[in-house]
């Protein structure tokens, strides 16, 4: 049984998924294929996007750690060790 997932899991990875929406691709396409390299164009905005909701996950999780790791460090210096 483990081994027909195994198997079809690496069949089905072989194919290539479409990140973007339809949409999203041809505005892409169609803005950086008309203009220069050097221009602000509607792909760098969605590009700077995703970067800025990319960061989001990893922020909160820094935050966590760090209140962690503050609680723990003041947990410690109260029970004196």
């Amino acid at each position: 049984m483990k081994q027909i997932a195994v198997l079809s899991f690496v069949v089905l990875s072989i194919f290539t998924v479409e990140a973007q929406c339809p949409m999203c691709k041809a505005a892409l396409t169609s803005n950086r294929d008309h203009k220069h390299k050097n221009d602000k164009s509607f792909g760098d905005g969605i590009n700077k996007g995703i970067l800025f909701l990319l960061s989001a996950p990893y922020i909160l999780l820094g935050t966590a750690g760090f209140v962690y790791y503050k609680t723990q460090k003041k947990r410690q210096m109260v029970n004196g060790k």
